[in-house]
């Protein structure tokens, strides 16, 4: 078992919930018992029915964890331990948070194409963006591009107009009886 810590690892918990709402049950549950900084709950794969919850000191973290040890939460009975290792948020705390590096298969090689050398070369908004089209082809502006139609003066009662002798007999009215 791990050092009491501020961290507390839950397992066992519902897999069937949306992630929002776990994160959102969890941390009424365990802001009874002290200042949560943080609840981490991930839908992935390998930390389906799993969460972090991160107190502000470790008392709060060790009453939370005696309190609800099979604890029945929705259904089943939370297992919860002290976690390995200290949080990001913690470490962000403290100021000793470092920015995990990640290698992708064209780091590794140590090979860079231009356009990452031009993305990533100097700071966000320094890169030159590319000229917006003014609308004019060959220094003359282009006719009839964006231009909204007038609208007829007619109404649209005359442009179906009626045909007074047609053929066809009016219906006739249920009134007339």
């Amino acid at each position: 078992m791990a050092d009491p810590n501020r961290s507390l690892y839950c397992t066992n918990l519902p897999d069937k919930l949306r992630k929002h709402d776990l994160r959102l049950s969890l941390y009424m549950l365990f802001s009874t018992y002290g200042t949560v900084l943080d609840v981490v709950a991930m839908k992935t794969q390998k930390m389906r029915g799993q969460a972090h919850i991160v107190f502000k000191d470790v008392q709060a973290s060790t009453q939370a964890m005696r309190a609800l040890q099979g604890f029945e939460f929705f259904g089943k009975q939370m297992k919860i331990v002290y976690a390995k290792g200290p949080s990001d948020v913690i470490a962000r705390l403290r100021g000793t948070y470092n920015v995990p590096t990640t290698t992708s298969a064209s780091q590794a090689t140590g090979a860079s194409t231009e356009l990452q050398k031009s993305i990533f070369s100097g700071p966000p908004g320094s890169a030159a963006l590319p000229s917006k089209p003014s609308g004019e082809v060959n220094g003359e502006p282009q006719a009839g591009q964006g231009v909204k139609r007038p609208r007829e003066d007619e109404s649209d009662e005359e442009e179906a107009p009626m045909d007074e002798d047609s053929d066809v007999p009016m219906e006739a009215s249920s009134d007339e009886d």
